[in-house]
C-alpha cells in the first residue's frame, strides 16, 4: 500500500466521490468504442526573436525534435501547427521514429515511419491552423520518447512553436528526415510546429490537462530530464494499476498570465484550444496567477483599490475556466499559488503577498474548484510561509527545483482521478493439465492444491471455470483422483486436453484422434451427464501444416467439440518449479520475490493483450486466460484474482466469453483454419507486435 500525503488533500477528499461520479458519467459516452486521447502536447505561441530560428536556418531544413509520451498506444497521429503563421506553411515530409536516447539526434533506423496527410506525404497548413496527420500503426510504450522529423522548404514569415521545451532539438539543411543521425546539426532547446501527439486508447483512457505558466512549463527542471511536475505526475499515474490509463498534457507557457498577454496568449484566450479541444480531456489542473500578481507591482506599487480589483479579476478568470470546463464534462482542480517573496524579478511586497493569500483562500474554499491541491503548503518554508522552502527552490525564489517539482507532483492524490471504464472488460479463467502440473513442495498433495484453488474461487465469487483433463495422469497416479473429486464436488466443469497431453505437431492425425477418443470415457464418468465438449490443444499446437490443422478441426467437429481458445497467458507455469525449489530450501525471501514477479508478469500481460485487442478489433474482446493447476498458482491465486478485479475485469464463463464473434473460428469448426492467437492475427494483418518481458531465465536461476 502506498502512503498518501493527506496533509495536502485540503477539500479534495470531500469531493472525490463527486469527481469519480462525474468522470464515470463522462466515460459512459465512450463505452464500447475506441478513443483518441492526447498523449503529449505543447501550448503554441509566436516565439519571441531570441527564441526563434534564423530565417536562413529554416530554408530547405530538416528539424528533428524529441517528445516524451505519457500514454502508450499502437496507433498514433500527430498534430502540426501553423497557429501563429501569417501565410500557408508547407512541409514536404514528416517522419516519426524511436530515438536512440534522450538528448540525441540519432534514431533507430528500423523504427522510422513516414506520416501521411489525407494520403499525401506532404502537407500545407493554412495560416492560423493546426493539421492532424493520418493514423499510423506505430507501437509506442507509455513514458517512451518519440522523435519527430520535419522537412520544410521555405521559412515562414512568422514561426509557431513552444520555446520552453526543456528538450534539445536539431536542425540542418537538406531533406534528411530518414537519416539515422544528424551529427552536424545545430542544437536548440525549443520546439517548433509540433502541438500534440494522440494515441488510440481503450474507453477508460483520458487526459489530465495541466495549465499554467513557467512553473508548469518546467523552468528550473533539467534539460532532457523530463522532471517537470507534470512529468513526475505522469510517472506516478503509470505506476498505479488504477490510473495507468491517464495521460498528462502539459499546457504551461513561460511568463503566461490569466488576464493579459505576455509570453504567449493569456490563459483565457488560449483556453478553448489548449483545454477544451484536447482529445480525451477529463480533468484540468490550473496553476496560474503568479505572473499576474508579480507584473502588477514589478515597476511600482499600486493602490489598494487596484490590488483588490486584481484579486477579483483573477478569481473571475478561475470561475470562467470552471464554467467552460464543466460545459464539456471536464472537472477542474485548483492549485494554490506558490510563495515567491525574495524573487529578484518581481520583488513582491506585503500587499502582493496579501493578494496571494486572498487568492489561495478562494482556491481552497469548498464550492469553487471541484478539488484542490495545495502546492503552497507543499513548497513553503514553515518558518517563513511567504518564501519557498530552500530545498525546493531553484535559486531564484520563484521557480522550484527538480526536488520541488517532485514534491509538488507527489502531493497530488491519485484518488482524484477515476479511470473506471463504463463497460468492464471480461475475462474467463481456464486451467490446464488436470489433475497435476509441476512439482509439489514437500507435504503438499494434489488434493491440497485443488482445495486452495477452489477456496480462492469461492471467496472471489467466481463463475464456473473449466479444467482441461489429461486422463493418463489419473491412471498413472490414482491418488490424484482426489483433485478431480474436489473439483467436481465444487461444481467446476471439465474439458478434453487429450489423454497424454500429446503435441499434435509431433504426431499424425490418426494418433491425435485416438488421444481425443481415449480421454472421453473419463470425462463422461466425472461430468455425470453435463456437457464436456470443450477441447484445449496441448501446448496450444493446432497442427504444423494446413492439412493437419484442417484435419484436426474435422475430427473435433465430428465429435461436437468447441475449441477453448487462449487470448491471455503470462506463462504462469514457469513459477511452479522454482517455488518447489525455494520451499525445499525454506527461502521465504525468494518466495516473496516469486510472488512479486508473478503478479508483475500478469499485470504487464494485461496491458500487452489489451493493446493487441484494440489494434485488431477496436475494442476489448472477452479474454480467455490460460492457467495451470500448479502449487504456486494455487498459493497466489487470491492475489491474482484481486489484481484482475483492480484492473477492472468482470469474470465470466468460457461459454460467455466465446459467444463473442471474435471466437467464431473456435466455436464453429466447420469454418476453415485461421489465426489461432491474437499474435497470429496481428502477423496475418502485418501489424507490429509489441515486445513483452520474459522471466524464464530469471526463474530458471532462482533457488538453484
Amino acid at each position: 500500500m502506498r502512503k498518501r500525503n493527506d496533509a495536502v488533500l485540503t477539500v479534495a477528499g470531500l469531493v472525490a466521490a463527486c469527481l469519480a461520479a462525474c468522470a464515470a458519467a463522462a466515460a459512459a459516452t465512450d463505452a464500447g468504442s475506441p478513443r483518441w486521447v492526447g498523449s503529449w502536447a505543447a501550448s503554441q505561441q509566436a516565439p519571441e526573436p531570441r527564441n526563434a530560428l534564423a530565417t536562413e536556418d529554416l530554408k530547405d531544413a530538416t528539424l528533428r525534435q524529441t517528445i516524451r509520451l505519457s500514454l502508450g498506444g499502437a496507433q498514433l497521429r500527430l498534430r502540426l501547427s501553423n497557429r501563429f503563421g501569417t501565410m500557408p506553411l508547407h512541409f514536404s515530409a514528416v517522419h516519426i521514429a524511436r530515438p536512440v536516447a534522450p538528448g540525441s539526434s540519432a534514431i533507430l533506423a528500423e523504427s522510422d515511419k513516414a506520416l501521411a496527410f489525407s494520403g499525401s506525404p506532404d502537407v500545407t497548413i493554412p495560416a492560423g491552423a493546426d493539421y492532424v496527420s493520418d493514423t499510423v500503426a506505430f507501437t509506442a510504450a507509455p513514458l517512451s520518447d518519440l522523435a519527430i522529423t520535419l522537412h520544410i522548404d521555405e521559412p515562414p514569415a512568422q514561426q509557431t512553436g513552444h520555446p520552453g521545451s526543456r528538450t534539445t532539438s536539431y536542425f540542418t539543411h537538406g531533406n534528411l528526415v530518414s537519416a539515422a543521425d544528424l551529427p552536424d546539426a545545430k542544437k536548440v532547446d525549443h520546439w517548433y510546429f509540433i502541438a500534440g501527439l494522440e494515441v488510440m486508447a481503450p474507453p477508460q483512457a483520458a487526459a489530465i490537462i495541466t495549465m499554467g505558466d513557467s512553473i508548469t512549463d518546467g523552468s528550473g527542471s533539467t534539460t532532457n530530464g523530463n522532471n517537470r511536475w507534470p512529468d513526475v505526475l505522469s510517472a506516478r499515474l503509470r505506476a498505479e494499476p488504477r490510473t495507468q490509463s491517464f495521460a498528462v498534457l502539459n499546457h504551461g507557457i513561460g511568463g503566461n498570465r490569466l488576464l493579459l498577454d505576455g509570453l504567449g496568449p493569456n490563459a483565457l484566450a488560449r483556453f478553448d484550444r489548449d483545454v477544451l479541444a484536447q482529445p480525451g480531456a477529463r480533468y484540468l489542473i490550473v496553476l496560474e496567477g503568479v505572473n499576474d500578481l508579480g507584473m502588477t507591482t514589478r515597476e511600482h506599487e499600486v493602490s489598494q483599490g487596484e490590488h483588490d480589483a486584481l484579486v477579483r479579476h483573477i478569481e473571475g478568470a478561475y470561475q470562467q475556466m470552471i464554467v467552460r470546463s464543466h460545459a464539456h464534462g471536464i472537472q477542474v482542480i485548483g492549485a494554490t499559488i506558490l510563495p515567491f517573496t525574495g524573487s529578484g524579478f518581481y520583488h513582491p511586497g506585503a500587499a502582493t503577498e496579501a493578494d496571494r493569500q486572498a487568492i489561495n483562500q478562494w482556491i481552497r474554499t469548498p464550492g469553487n474548484f471541484d478539488a484542490v491541491v495545495d502546492f503552497d503548503q507543499v513548497t513553503r518554508d514553515p518558518e517563513h510561509p511567504e518564501r519557498m522552502l530552500a530545498e525546493y527552490d531553484s535559486g531564484d525564489h520563484l521557480h522550484p527545483s527538480a526536488a520541488g517539482y517532485k514534491a509538488m507532483a507527489s502531493a497530488i492524490p491519485l484518488s482524484l482521478f477515476s479511470a473506471a471504464p463504463a463497460t468492464a472488460p471480461k475475462l474467463a479463467l481456464t486451467f490446464d493439465d488436470l489433475p497435476k502440473h509441476g512439482p509439489l513442495p514437500d507435504g503438499l498433495t494434489r488434493t491440497d492444491v485443488a482445495k486452495k484453488i477452489l477456496a480462492a474461487f469461492r471467496d472471489a465469487g467466481m463463475p464456473a471455470i473449466y479444467g482441461f483433463l489429461n486422463g493418463q495422469r489419473v491412471e498413472q497416479e490414482p491418488p490424484d483422483e482426489g483433485f478431480l473429486e474436489a473439483w467436481r464436488a465444487a461444481g467446476q466443469p471439465l474439458g478434453n486436453h487429450t489423454w497424454s497431453h500429446m503435441r499434435l505437431n509431433d504426431h499424425s492425425l490418426e494418433e491425435f484422434e485416438a488421444e481425443v477418443l481415449r480421454n472421453e470415457p473419463m470425462l463422461r464418468k466425472w461430468m455425470r451427464g453435463r456437457d464436456w465438449h470443450w477441447f484445449r490443444y496441448p501446448y496450444l499446437s493446432e497442427g504444423d501444416t494446413a492439412e493437419k490443422r484442417a484435419g484436426a478441426r474435422a475430427i473435433l467437429a465430428k465429435r461436437g467439440y468447441r475449441v477453448a481458445a487462449v487470448t491471455m497467458s503470462f506463462d504462469d507455469y514457469l513459477w511452479n518449479e522454482p517455488y518447489a525449489r525455494c520451499s525445499a530450501k525454506g527461502d521465504a525471501k525468494e518466495i516473496a520475490s516469486l510472488e512479486e514477479s508473478y503478479l508483475a508478469a500478469a499485470d504487464a500481460n494485461i496491458t500487452y493483450v489489451r493493446s493487441l485487442s484494440w489494434q485488431l478489433y477496436g475494442r476489448d474482446i472477452p479474454y480467455v486466460l490460460l492457467m495451470h493447476v500448479g502449487a504456486f498458482d494455487a498459493e497466489i491465486l487470491p492475489r491474482l484474482l484481486a489484481l484482475y478485479r483492480d484492473r477492472g475485469f468482470e469474470f465470466v464463463t468460457l461459454e460467455q466469453a466465446e459467444s463473442d464473434p471474435a471466437y467464431q473460428i473456435d466455436t464453429d469448426l466447420r469454418l476453415p483454419p485461421g489465426a489461432d492467437t491474437l499474435e497470429a492475427e496481428m502477423a496475418a494483418r502485418q501489424l507490429a507486435i509489441p515486445s513483452r518481458p520474459s522471466y524464464a531465465a530469471q526463474l530458471e536461476a532462482t533457488c538453484h
